[in-house]
């Protein structure tokens, strides 16, 4: 066990206390939340430098990393469906969510087959990661009044539409390795 993995630990152990924080009825609620996923989305920046500065890399930390990242998203995402009860943060859940669950099968198939190198993190991932992580922590921290007016809804779909976009790189990436090989289309 190295401090990586342990801050990514601790960011999964953030998740209940980011939904019992956000569940609990008190004047501050929503800025706490917000606060408890901050301190968990710069576990995941930190986690990160620390593994590459400090050459402590795992495959554990490998696994656990984006499993910890994509629970919190989720968690996240679905406190704010219930929240807001609008059909736009709905939508963006379901394709920010669906996109994670499309993205890691496809890592886990391309790494099967020894191309793994070809779904590797990207700067669209990164920032379509950033784009989620800023809405997520405007929407619980800014009151939930108007919805259409709502400026996390906003940066909440500009996220929805950069994981599309960001799904759609992958799939291209990963496209010519998902066709089957004919006998025809063997020959190099």
């Amino acid at each position: 066990m190295n401090l990586p993995n342990v801050l990514t630990l601790i960011r999964v152990a953030l998740i209940p206390v980011l939904v019992l924080v956000w569940l609990t009825p008190f004047q501050y609620a929503g800025e706490l939340a917000a606060f408890v996923f901050v301190i968990a989305a710069l576990t995941d920046w930190l986690d990160g430098w620390l593994a590459r500065r400090l050459s402590q890399e795992s495959a554990f930390g490998a696994f656990l990393d984006p499993v910890a990242d994509k629970l919190m998203v989720a968690a996240a995402l679905v406190l704010l469906v219930d929240a807001f009860d609008s059909v736009l943060v709905t939508l963006s859940a379901i394709v920010i969510i669906g996109r994670e669950i499309v993205v890691s099968a496809l890592r886990e198939w391309m790494s099967e087959i020894g191309q793994r190198g070809h779904v590797a993190v990207s700067w669209l991932g990164k920032v379509k990661t950033a784009t989620q992580m800023l809405a997520i922590t405007v929407c619980l921290a800014l009151p939930i009044e108007q919805t259409l007016t709502h400026p996390g809804l906003w940066i909440l779909v500009v996220a929805a539409l950069l994981t599309l976009w960001s799904m759609g790189s992958y799939l291209k990436a990963a496209w010519p390795h998902l066709l089957p090989v004919t006998k025809d289309s063997a020959v190099d």
